[in-house]
């Protein structure tokens, strides 16, 4: 199997799993504090054993900056889970998936703000699209507290995403696998208050869910998409990143019946479109010259944030 075929299966399969994310999160029956503790501690066990058996703790490269760094992501990551899972609840996964795709907007902004980065009229415009997107996505009626709710705790989710792919993209020089271990360990201690431990030992079979959420879409998806990025082009990762919503919306259909009405699907693909092509237009600018293509340090890929 050639490199590139290789990776597109791998990240197909990594973004199938994202995709089947909230299934195991309803599932579970726990609430979203007890969800994203215990998917933290199941996913550091995976990761750090992955870790250790492939030598990676070995010349690690973390330095106090760059574990400072990784840490500070992992605050942002965390609770951009609490809050997805909280509008999942809210609301349902298909509508709370699409309307936490905003998170390329988010960096655009962001970059404008902090680090003055020049917004083409081009990017404008797909802002315009996309906020156009979003206001029929959202289908929002006088006295749908529900989907304001939600509407609201999806975005807040995308915010906390983006900063903390801002802060992961300025540690060089790491393993992405040991970054995402120390923002799941980040969770742990950060969590510990707000964690329902007699609630989660009444679960009984339903720790299976939480289990799976940790090995299987913290542990497995993870390895998968890094593997993947090293063989794909960036153009190939930022296309197939949108198999997660495309699933996470047929099995929420598939599962509970939820569906997105008529006029929000209309603002799906304007979503979709206005995302993928923000996305490609900050790979392009953010690429380095051929000559130096080949010898960029190693660090978590933006895309990397594209996933729940």
């Amino acid at each position: 199997m050639r490199n590139e075929t290789r990776g597109t299966v791998e990240l197909t399969l990594a973004m199938v799993l994202s995709g089947t994310l909230g299934i195991f999160v309803v599932e579970s029956g726990a609430s979203p504090f007890n969800v994203v503790f215990f998917r933290c501690l199941f996913g550091a066990a995976a990761l750090g054993a992955y870790s250790l058996v492939r030598g990676y703790f070995t010349g690690h490269g973390l330095t106090p900056r760059k574990f400072g760094l990784a840490a500070l992501g992992g605050v942002f990551i965390v609770f951009n889970w609490v809050l997805l899972f909280e509008a999942y609840e809210a609301t349902s996964i298909s509508f709370a998936t699409v309307v936490y795709h905003t998170q390329p907007f988010f960096l655009v902004v962001f970059g404008a703000v902090l680090f003055r980065e020049r917004i083409t009229a081009a990017t404008f415009g797909w802002l315009a699209v996309a906020f156009a997107g979003l206001v029929l996505v959202s289908g929002i009626r006088p006295g749908d507290t529900a989907s304001l709710k939600g509407l609201g705790l999806a975005l807040g989710a995308a915010v906390l995403y983006a900063l903390s792919t801002i802060v992961t993209k300025r540690i060089t020089g790491v393993r992405p696998h040991l970054i995402a271990l120390v923002q799941v360990l980040v969770g742990l201690p950060l969590l510990l208050p707000f964690a329902d431990f007699g609630a989660a030992s009444e679960l009984g079979a339903d720790w299976g869910w939480l289990v799976g959420l940790g090995v299987v879409h913290t542990g497995l998806m993870y390895v998968l998409m890094y593997a993947a990025y090293a063989k794909l082009p960036t153009a190939k990762i930022a296309v197939l990143a949108f198999t997660y919503p495309a699933v996470a919306m047929g099995v929420d259909w598939a599962v509970y019946g939820h569906h997105i009405g008529l006029v929000q699907a209309l603002g799906v693909p304007l979503i979709v479109l206005a995302g993928l092509k923000v996305t490609l237009a900050r790979a392009r600018a953010a690429a380095p010259a051929p000559r130096t293509a080949g010898r960029a340090p190693e660090a978590a890929s933006p895309v990397a944030t594209r996933v729940g």
